[in-house]
């Protein structure tokens, strides 16, 4: 069954993308099974799960907030996906090339039960879908609708001993396809990676979807991280290993430039990246700038995580 995750700081429904540009989910399910497309939820729900999502999750259209609007399209041909090339819109095209079939994650390291799942097992997790917004360090964000299943529900199939303190993430390796990892802007593949209490918290989403869809190529399919307290960078796309370690992890981002890209990389309007203030923010769509908020709005949910610390020295 899917459903809305109901926490007081998530994006507002107000603030959710309208789906114009694409079938209303409404169409398609009116139309019975032969009105799916191939990248519709049935190719990987089934048509009465599908039916489910539908009544569980159908999301109003705005109405006022039209400055809080993030369309469709703008989400699925605006985003960062160097992989494919370091222009916005050049993911959009490039991934076409990714292969999403066959696909496994291998999960290992500090854990009692290593496992190496195939995606097909993965879309048998109970799905929900949640609406974050995703704040990105160079000063842009959107309002999202994803869907998938919360991190710690993987996790806890592998049992991680009392030696696990972190997460480490790595995104597919294939130059041929993804030919961006041909270039000098990373040391690729590309490596994130969370505290353990991070990777459990209940916000933490491994994503398989996004309005209403199977998830984009150019957006990080089959599966991605979304962690929406944090800058979009931390959100790895296309996973297809976790390590669960003693020690920090290196991250791709960290490991190039250290100085600009931190650890831990949580929303913070008072922590200035030295080439992007990081006080306002522009949603994409809109002329005028808002505020930031504190860990994007999240820290309800995720302040508790960083008691104690110093989070402009640990940025």
């Amino acid at each position: 069954m899917l459903f809305k995750f109901p926490a007081a700081s998530l994006a507002r429904e107000d603030e959710v993308t309208p789906r114009e540009l694409v079938l209303s989910r409404r169409t398609l399910l009116a139309g019975g099974a032969a009105a799916f497309t191939a990248g519709s939820l049935t190719g990987w729900l089934g048509l009465a799960q599908a039916a489910a999502f539908e009544a569980a999750t159908t999301v109003k259209p705005a109405d006022a907030k039209l400055d809080a609007v993030t369309p469709m399209k703008s989400a699925t041909t605006y985003n960062n996906y160097y992989e494919f090339g370091t222009g916005k819109s050049d993911p959009a095209d490039g991934a076409k090339a990714l292969r999403t079939r066959p696909w496994e994650i291998a999960i290992g390291g500090e854990v009692a039960k290593p496992i190496t799942i195939g995606i097909d097992d993965l879309l048998k997790f109970p799905m929900e879908e949640r609406v974050y917004r995703l704040r990105c360090v160079e000063g842009w964000s959107m309002v999202i609708p994803w869907i998938g299943f919360p991190l710690a529900e993987l996790l806890k199939r592998v049992e991680p001993t009392g030696n696990a303190k972190y997460v480490a993430f790595q995104t597919l390796l294939d130059p041929e396809r993804m030919y961006g990892q041909k270039s000098w802007v990373l040391n690729w593949p590309y490596v994130e990676g969370l505290r353990l209490d991070e990777a459990m918290n209940p916000l933490t989403l491994m994503a398989v979807g996004m309005y209403g869809e199977t998830m984009p190529n150019q957006n990080g399919a089959p599966i991605r991280l979304v962690v929406p307290w944090k800058y979009g960078f931390k959100s790895i796309k296309s996973v297809v290993k976790i390590t669960l370690v003693k020690d920090q992890p290196p991250t791709a981002w960290n490991s190039s430039q250290p100085r600009e890209y931190g650890f831990y990389s949580n929303v913070n309007p008072e922590v200035d990246h030295p080439r992007w203030s990081q006080a306002t923010e522009r949603r994409v769509g809109d002329f005028s700038r808002r505020k930031t908020l504190p860990f994007n709005g999240y820290g309800e949910e995720v302040a508790s995580l960083y008691t104690g610390m110093d989070l402009r020295a640990n940025f």
